[in-house]
């Protein structure tokens, strides 16, 4: 009698092992942020090129710190003013969108493959508003909402909004990010 209990209890063990262990594969499945642009029909511009004395990345060991991008579009043009009187939420949350595309496209020419990204962990979203305006996460969400959409969980991450008084070339965003990477 005492075997049998401790037979049931090794097999109902076993079991709930297996169904854990197949249940934490199915949700490590392998995500893959390129075919995910390619579903979203997004194509990653050229790295824009940094604009004053420093470079679009620094990695140290397993991180890559990004340098701060701004809603800079592919024909030339880039989102400039101040969120709230010049510039709509609707308008600056596309255009934190694009500074995704753009910090994407940092990534990939620095790592070859975004599949190396192992987390995107911090993100520094500066909104270019007036003192009284408070939608700085509204707006910064057009950066989170697509990263995650292309990293799946991997892509959630932590983050600041704030705003500013100004943002270079009166741009109306400017991001940065911390992503950890492997080789």
């Amino acid at each position: 009698m005492r075997n049998s209990k401790f037979l049931k209890s090794l097999i109902t063990g076993t079991f709930i092992t297996i169904i854990g262990l197949s249940g934490s594969v199915n949700a490590q499945q392998k995500y893959d942020p390129e075919a995910r642009l390619k579903e979203l029909k997004i194509t990653l511009p050229p790295a824009p090129n940094p604009v004053a004395n420093y470079v679009n990345g620094v990695r140290t060991g397993d991180l890559i710190f990004l340098a701060g991008k701004g809603p800079y579009y592919p024909d030339g043009k880039e989102l400039r003013g101040k969120v709230g009187k010049d510039v709509s939420i609707e308008q600056a949350y596309e255009g934190a969108r694009q500074t995704a595309i753009n910090q994407m496209a940092v990534l990939k020419e620095m790592l070859g493959d975004l599949d190396k990204v192992v987390r995107v962990v911090k993100v520094l979203g500066m909104v270019n508003c007036e003192p009284d305006f408070i939608q700085q996460p509204a707006v910064i969400n057009g950066f989170s909402d697509l990263i995650v959409e292309v990293f799946g969980e991997k892509g959630k991450h932590a983050r600041a909004a704030v705003g500013m008084a100004t943002l270079p070339r009166g741009q109306s965003v400017e991001i940065e990010m911390i992503v950890e990477v492997r080789d």
